[in-house]
């Protein structure tokens, strides 16, 4: 089945609009929302996301437990088979830079979370994990979406709740697209 690639720049939002998503379809058979694995602290805010030590992701990467790893703004991630399982639309947060890596394993689709750079500066100070130098840094951070992949773009500017309508839209999109309508219709099981 289809990835759905839930990506953008930090402070876009992606993580309380997946939130926001995940709570309404959470009884939608069709969607699978992944949980990352981070080097993070679980109390750090953000998503909800399997915190661990550094030496514990690298012998979770040794053993093979990722089908997708990076490592970015000084972290480490890593989504799990199992938070990627075939026959449903598994919707993943995503680094730009792991988009073609993620095309070339499984049909994808990208929805870009983004939001007017000083909304982007604002939130990434408000949430408090870093510091000026830091969040300069994250924003400088320009990293282009790859050619010939299929994007859906979602401008976070406003409310969560028209965010959240907005994703929630695409990723209907996406799964009446990829998922044939005799299924749906018919109370499709994964």
């Amino acid at each position: 089945m289809f990835w759905v690639a839930v990506a953008g720049p930090s402070g876009a939002g992606k993580d309380t609009l997946l939130d926001a998503v995940r709570a309404e379809l959470a009884g939608d058979p069709r969607f699978h929302f992944s949980r990352r694995s981070v080097t993070r602290a679980a109390t750090a805010g953000g998503e909800a996301h399997e915190s661990l030590s550094p030496e514990a992701f690298e012998a979770a990467l040794e053993a093979g437990a990722f089908i997708l790893h990076w490592r970015a703004h000084g972290l480490c991630y890593g989504i799990r088979h199992a938070e990627a399982p075939a026959g449903r639309v598994a919707v993943l947060s995503l680094s730009r830079a792991m988009l073609l890596e993620a095309a070339a394993l499984r049909p994808l689709r990208v929805i870009e979370v983004t939001a007017p750079p000083a909304l982007l500066a604002e939130r990434l100070a408000r949430r408090g994990r870093e510091d000026a130098t830091r969040i300069e840094a994250r924003l400088a951070r320009e990293i282009r979406l790859p050619e010939g992949l299929h994007v859906i773009q979602v401008v976070n500017d406003g409310p969560v709740a028209r965010g959240a309508a907005a994703l929630r839209a695409a990723l209907e999109g996406v799964a009446a697209s990829c998922i044939p309508r005799s299924c749906v219709g018919a109370g499709f099981r994964p």
